[in-house]
């Protein structure tokens, strides 16, 4: 057996945990200074250049807190800076979108039915678009400079619902709500490393070389820094959402992708006043549901599948390997047999709307592309069928799974 496909699968999976755990780290450095910021009494001391102070409590202990408008009189020794949860966020995410959607282009970038990509050209688009994504907001938030930040978010949100539009008009439904996310996550990234690290840099530079600081800079981060606070849920949303094929795989996935940057503003508006003790706007959580059962309905309103044709001319070229190797008329019986009661267009299994994961597995096509995850889910664990399910395969159709796919690698 290759061990090359057992060690790209630990990549992936080492490469998840750490997105996973860094991405825990920023949300939750992001969010705590932002409650903070907000809930901020005026100081009691007044003293100069303070512009506000809270005590808190936890872990058994007090702390009490003070904020500076620009910066303290003098540089503190010890100065803490919140920079490396983004950055190892942004490369760990983007290693892992190589590993699986670039690395794997055939069978989750590209969508022939959606649009005829070469590998090159669709990994192409995808970087670009992450930097045009960059380059856009941080010209519009340059020329807005000054103005009503509330026309900017809403300039920001037209931006993110037709980058939702034109993903799902080249990508496949799951890659296109993968790549939203990355397009936000990478805005907000580049806000840390490239507006508010810097101008905190450049208030530190001050005080070292005893000039005032200029207020601007502080001010210019602290909009970056609430954009992004803004945006942080919608971004976990479309992480999660290669998960759940009625959202990515439905017919009107860019509509209900707008709908969920709408949820994640009326969330955070609701703990942020709150926050800012300007009470509980309880009416944000109703029009949140509202938006949700309208993302449920249109996920029903059609399903966005593949076409059932079996040309063998429509396969790729990892997928004809496949599709040739010795054993795969065995392998595609047992799998039409056992697995395609879950993974079919309409499926049979009680009470289940959509194929998990929005994996079909009814023709030669999508059996012989998708040999890898037959292989690791049946042919080397036992992860399916399910444990308990009356379609459990024996010893001998797995080993027929792993000899193929074997059999197709030396291809």
């Amino acid at each position: 057996m290759s061990l090359m496909p057992i060690f790209w699968e630990w990549a992936e999976f080492a490469l998840r945990w750490v997105h996973v755990i860094t991405a825990i780290a920023w949300i939750g450095s992001s969010f705590y200074f932002i409650a903070l910021d907000l809930g901020l009494r005026p100081s009691s001391d007044r003293r100069q250049g303070v512009s506000g102070e809270e005590w808190q409590v936890h872990g058994g202990g007090f702390y009490f807190i003070q904020k500076y408008m620009v910066a303290p009189a003098r540089m503190p020794a010890d100065l803490i800076w919140f920079k490396w949860e983004s950055y190892s966020t942004w490369l760990s995410g983007f290693a892992l979108m190589a590993v699986v959607y670039y690395l794997g282009s055939e069978l989750y970038l590209i969508a022939p039915n959606v649009m005829e990509l070469s590998n090159t050209v669709a990994i192409a688009i995808s970087v670009a678009s992450l930097a045009f994504g960059w380059i856009a907001y941080n010209t519009i938030c340059k020329l807005m400079l000054g103005k009503d930040d509330t026309y900017l978010m809403i300039i920001l949100y037209v931006i993110l619902v037709i980058m939702a539009w034109g993903y799902t008009q080249v990508f496949s439904g799951r890659a296109a709500f993968l790549h939203l996310g990355a397009f936000t996550a990478t805005v907000m990234s580049a806000n840390v490393f490239f507006i508010i690290i810097p101008n905190q840099k450049v208030v530190v530079k001050d005080l070292i070389e005893g000039r005032t600081p200029d207020a601007k800079y502080g001010k210019i981060a602290k909009q970056r820094s609430t954009h992004n606070n803004y945006l942080t849920l919608p971004v976990i949303f479309m992480m999660l959402s290669n998960h759940y094929p009625l959202a990515f795989a439905s017919k009107y996935n860019w509509i209900i992708a707008a709908l969920v940057f709408l949820m994640g503003v009326t969330i955070r508006h609701f703990f942020n006043t709150m926050h800012k003790r300007g009470g509980m706007l309880w009416w944000t959580w109703g029009l949140t549901v509202g938006l949700f059962l309208a993302v449920m309905w249109l996920s029903t309103a059609g399903i966005y599948m593949q076409d059932d044709g079996e040309d063998e001319a429509a396969l790729g070229p990892m997928a004809q390997r496949f599709a040739s190797a010795a054993g795969f008329d065995e392998v595609h019986d047992i799998v039409t047999t056992n697995c395609s009661m879950c993974h079919a267009k309409e499926p049979y299994w009680e009470g289940m709307a959509s194929p998990p994961k929005g994996i079909r597995l009814e023709t030669t096509q999508e059996v012989a592309t998708l040999a890898k995850e037959i292989w690791l889910q049946a042919g080397v664990t036992h992860a399916m069928p399910p444990a308990g399910s009356y379609m459990a395969l024996d010893d001998e159709s797995r080993a027929a799974i792993r000899k193929w796919y074997e059999a197709g690698l030396e291809g």
